[in-house]
């Protein structure tokens, strides 16, 4: 008799209009209560009831009242939904189709649904990949959850699985574009081609690499300075600024590269075929020449041009470094002319890296992980790939030709594609004056550690210490990377000027540089330029790349280290992350991430600390471990479902009482 009454609900309406309101993330629980998050230190308990009103991850506003002598949030208005589209897998719930969003939080959410109009409910079984849109919603006064099936990604026994729904979680194209049957040279009229076929032109890649795009050849003189020719495969030279291949490159960026899978840029019949240097064939290019002094010094007489040239040896990195560390390859036998090439490349790379080392920033060497699959997806091995001797002769002369390029666009437009880096955090300069000068000494200050030059003397310093723990704290104080059309410093490698050309195969900010260079070598307006946005769409489209990278690798190592916690395998981990529930450790022997709960350290919340405002976790008040520091493990946990590894170290401390001095146990166990 009450529930239709207008002054009751005048009533209830004018007690919530009173009651104070919060806004925050809805963060739910496995026993179906949540909390409200407002920051970082304030949070409001979400009774069962109202969870049912929302989702995690939502964003809302809710009212705070006290039920039971408690405060508890009450959602009331959806700021902005945790899914809109999103990733699932269908559940057949009495036959009704179901589908349960694929995040560690909402698994267990199965949210009713129907399929997009031209699709058959009846091709979609329990357990499929979907693409779905969130289309009701509770908070917006919807009679519960209600979703739209969009698209079915693959089956659910699938094995390519990882790829495709990691691609689509991402929406993006899981294969490369069309290509045409006749590609035409479509070069400036005025655009003379220098022929270089005769100059014997090497190409050094891995073994199964078919888009080859970049072609080396250097010669000492009896100075000991170096003459180098870098030649860059020129696929703009068959597409312009006004194709609709150029659009198809644009919007993708970037050639996305997966574990044992990557998805070209361009068309593969144009980056495999037609614009890959191949041993043997004629092939229009993009060259810069430029003398390195023998003490690694790059001298000013860069000189851009175009070219067709023709690769004379088609080598692989493990053959060269090989021949290079130990004097011969079974693999490789090269002619006395191609050797002779190699080994001045090779001293050329040696200068570069000396000079880099004293005047730069050289990053230290760290495995790069890969993963053999076999014919049906299953992962046959991990290796661990250190960088050698041919691996970074191309890197040098990589890098070389990108300050080459930074100086031209720099000295021709002002503007280009660049890649840059500002160094540390304005905000986070002081915090890190204060790490790197204990005691008050007096090594370093703000103001030098802000300019080019001071940060890349504070790198090299941090890379001669005994630790890698100073680096990893201070790394947290570093801004990131950005491409932008600026031609500005970038300080992570010590350099004043970099922008990238020699990939434009792969990336689309080089196929842009390329066109501002040949403009550069006609002396004409360009026919393209880098404006204020190609630096945020390239970014935007490199993170979603290296999300989907690092998804389908968490995938593969789950699939491979299932069986790894029966058998208590023991593992080298190496921490790269601290915060207040764990650490973070990155197994050396497989590359895999994998997070150790403060409880697995030891339980007792009394007497360990994670601390990871300064990188350390403490018990009974001594550091235990810090960033940088390696411990051996084993995995207590692996999660198919969620794609994640749990670890526990394999030193146990004992849970007694704290102590107000530490022992001799106690110090012994801290030296460890």
């Amino acid at each position: 008799m009450f529930q239709d009454n207008p002054l009751l609900a005048q009533l209830k309406q004018q007690i919530q209009e009173n009651l104070p309101k919060k806004e925050g993330t809805i963060k739910a629980t496995d026993k179906g209560f949540g909390f409200l998050e407002v920051d970082s230190k304030t949070s409001f308990f979400i009774p069962p009831p109202y969870m049912k009103k929302c989702l995690h991850g939502d964003k809302v506003m809710a009212i705070i009242r006290t039920e039971k002598e408690r405060e508890v949030a009450e959602p009331q208005e959806l700021l902005e939904p945790s899914l809109e589209r999103f990733i699932g897998r269908v559940k057949m719930f009495k036959g009704k189709l179901n589908v349960a969003p694929d995040h560690p939080q909402l698994k267990k959410q199965s949210l009713k649904a129907k399929v997009k109009k031209g699709l058959k409910t009846d091709d979609f079984a329990e357990g499929d990949w979907v693409v779905a849109h969130l289309i009701r919603h509770p908070l917006k006064g919807d009679n519960g959850f209600f979703v739209e099936i969009s698209k079915k990604i693959t089956d659910a026994d699938d094995k390519i699985a990882p790829w495709w729904v990691t691609l689509a979680q991402n929406d993006l194209p899981n294969k490369e574009p069309e290509g045409i049957d006749n590609w035409a040279l479509k070069d400036d009229e005025s655009l003379e081609r220098v022929d270089m076929t005769h100059v014997p032109f090497v190409t050094i890649d891995g073994e199964s690499t078919k888009d080859m795009d970049d072609a080396l050849y250097a010669k000492k003189n009896d100075n000991g300075d170096f003459e180098l020719t870098i030649a860059i495969a020129d696929p703009t030279a068959y597409i312009t600024p006004d194709d609709a291949m150029d659009k198809v490159a644009r919007e993708r960026g970037f050639t996305i590269y997966m574990p044992g899978r990557n998805i070209p840029m361009l068309p593969r019949d144009l980056a495999d075929e037609l614009c890959s240097l191949h041993e043997g064939e004629v092939r229009p290019a993009l060259c810069c020449t430029v003398t390195v002094g023998k003490d690694g010094v790059i001298n000013d007489d860069i000189r851009f041009f175009a070219a067709n040239i023709q690769s004379h040896a088609r080598l692989v990195y493990d053959h060269v470094s090989d021949f290079l560390e130990n004097g011969s390859s079974e693999q490789w036998q090269p002619s006395p002319q191609i050797e002779t090439v190699v080994r001045d490349l090779y001293d050329f790379s040696l200068a570069r890296a000396d000079w880099r080392q004293k005047h730069a920033v050289v990053f230290p060497d760290r495995p790069d992980y890969r993963f053999e699959l076999s014919e049906d997806n299953d992962v046959v091995a991990i290796h661990a790939d250190m960088r050698r001797s041919a691996n970074r002769l191309v890197e040098e002369a990589m890098i070389t030709a990108n300050i080459c390029a930074g100086r031209t666009l720099r000295n021709t437009f002002g503007h280009g594609v660049f890649n840059t880096h500002a160094g540390f955090k304005p905000e986070k300069i002081n915090d890190v004056v204060e790490l790197v000068n204990p005691q008050g000494e007096e090594r370093f200050n703000a103001e030098s550690i802000a300019t080019l030059e001071g940060f890349a003397d504070l790198r090299r310093w941090l890379g001669e210490q005994d630790t890698t723990y100073l680096d990893n704290r201070i790394r947290k104080y570093q801004a990131y990377s950005e491409i932008g059309n600026q031609p500005l410093p970038h300080y992570a490698m010590g350099l004043d000027i970099y922008a990238t050309w020699t990939s434009p195969i792969r990336k689309y900010g080089d196929m842009i540089n390329h066109r501002l260079l040949k403009a550069h070598v006609l002396g004409k307006e360009p026919v393209q330029t880098a404006d204020e946005t190609v630096g945020e769409e390239l970014a935007l489209h490199r993170k979603h790349h290296k999300i989907a990278e690092r998804n389908v690798a968490d995938w593969l190592y789950a699939r491979t280290l299932e069986q790894e916690p029966a058998k208590e395998t023991r593992f080298t981990g190496e921490i790269f992350d601290i915060n207040r529930a764990g650490m973070r450790i990155r197994l050396l022997e497989n590359g895999a991430a994998a997070f150790i709960p403060g409880s697995m350290i030891l339980d007792n919340k009394q007497r360990i600390e994670c601390d990871g405002d300064n990188g350390q976790i403490l018990i009974d008040k001594q550091v235990v471990y810090r960033l940088g520091d390696t411990l051996e493990v084993v995995l207590a946990d692996v999660s198919l479902e969620n794609r994640s590894l749990l670890a526990k170290p394999t030193q146990v401390f004992a849970d007694a009482p704290a102590q107000s001095e530490p022992t001799e146990n106690t110090e012994q166990e801290t030296a460890k």
